[in-house]
């Protein structure tokens, strides 16, 4: 990480960043706490996270923006308004205000969309491409970091201190973001002004134009496949690991936060290690290792035993860094500044609906099957994901390779047809 906060614009970003990570960590399910206790309801509850997902699938709407803006002010203009949105919770006294807090959450999610894919785009502006890996691996290990212990602050912030000071404290992180960012002088790169450079495409092309490119660049669409096919089963886990603590280990609910915790710590090691093998190894190489660690880790969560439990659950969490830091990666480096932005968007749409959907998907078969089966099922679904990427990238490496001999023959016999 040396080299990235020798950078001084990234220096004084990514510090930025690390007080916004913070503060979306811990607001999420401070809220849910919140409404379950002006409520009483469980489901309306639920609701806030509902609410925030679904601002989230904005995703595309706002990759095209963040194509056609100023990254920098994008950013900047972006945080301030979400902090002033969240300000609204301060409104909220009693359950006949409820409606506010799902708007606050709703536009907090269309505010991480943005934020997210504005972030994404923004780092190939600041560093050069050998360094990309190594800012992600920091981004991964920060937000892993923050997960195991922010929301639980947060959710012991409302209760002890309430509701509407959580609100300001985020607020305040966001305030933070944006001083950072004033200090950053600029980028190298910027967008084009109307995203593919002409401006008269309808914008339903230009939303699709992030897909398209990942079509038909073969590195980035082999990635996004496996990528989709181990997120439609990622889900699971969060249903399994219940049945796992209860009918596997005879332990009592709480136990699922012991797993959660060596996920986070697995994923923790996981970023700190990424940049040095993807420099080593290669992104697609790594992404492969990544799928079929975790297809081993959902493997050692069957038996009934919890060293090997507790052993999946670590090999599951730093299987995810693995996968998914390798795949920003590759997607920085292959994509152009225009579309920086809808590319990001559509990584977190192919990926973010399907883990969304097997959410569901895992807690009817959770509740039909036995669990052991839904393990297994993710276990042979990851696997074949990384089955497929090995398979098709050595394919393609090798397809190049001999094209680029052929050519290398072919410029040859022409010289020496010159030459006679």
């Amino acid at each position: 990480m040396r080299p990235v906060f020798a950078v001084r614009d990234a220096r004084n970003y990514l510090i930025g960043q690390l007080f916004s990570v913070f503060g979306d960590s811990m607001l999420w399910l401070a809220m849910g706490v919140w409404v379950k206790m002006l409520t009483g309801s469980s489901s309306a509850a639920g609701l806030t996270m509902f609410a925030f997902v679904a601002g989230e699938l904005l995703a595309p709407l706002c990759g095209l923006v963040v194509d056609r803006v100023g990254r920098r002010r994008l950013l900047i203009v972006t945080n301030l308004l979400t902090g002033a949105l969240v300000l609204l919770l301060l409104l909220v006294h009693d359950r006949s205000n409820l409606w506010l807090v799902y708007v606050v959450m709703f536009g907090y999610g269309v505010s991480v969309a943005m934020l997210d894919a504005a972030q994404s785009a923004m780092l190939p502006e600041l560093l050069p491409k050998e360094l990309l890996v190594s800012a992600n691996g920091f981004l991964t290990v920060m937000r892993q970091g923050f997960r195991l212990a922010a929301p639980l602050l947060g959710a012991g912030a409302v209760v002890v201190i309430g509701a509407h000071w959580v609100a300001v404290i985020d607020a305040a992180t966001f305030a933070i973001a944006t001083l950072s960012l004033v200090t950053v002088r600029g980028a190298r790169n910027a967008p084009a002004p109307h995203g593919t450079g002409d401006g008269r495409e309808r914008w339903t092309t230009s939303v699709l134009l992030g897909i398209r490119h990942v079509w038909a660049t073969p590195a980035l669409k082999r990635v996004l496949i496996a990528g989709a096919m181990s997120l439609s089963v990622f889900g699971f886990a969060q249903t399994a690991l219940y049945a796992v603590v209860e009918k596997g280990l005879g332990r009592p609910p709480a136990f699922v936060g012991v797993l959660v915790s060596a996920q986070g710590l697995g994923a923790i090691a996981a970023g700190l290690t990424a940049a040095a093998v993807v420099r080593r190894i290669g992104e697609e190489r790594v992404a492969t290792a990544g799928f079929v660690l975790y297809a081993g880790g959902a493997l050692l969560l069957i038996p009934p035993l919890p060293a090997a439990v507790a052993a999946g659950a670590v090999l599951c969490g730093f299987a995810v860094p693995w996968i998914l830091i390798p795949m920003m990666t590759l997607g920085q480096k292959l994509t152009p500044a225009n579309l920086q932005g809808r590319v990001h968007a559509a990584f977190n749409m192919v990926g973010g609906v399907p883990q969304t959907i097997s959410i569901l998907v895992g807690a009817a078969l959770t509740a039909v099957l036995q669990y052991r089966l839904v393990l297994l099922l993710m276990f042979a679904v990851t696997l074949a994901a990384g089955v497929y990427l090995g398979v098709r990238s050595r394919a393609d490496r090798a397809a190049a390779g001999r094209a680029a001999a052929a050519g290398r023959a072919g410029s040859e016999r022409v010289g020496e047809e010159v030459r006679d």
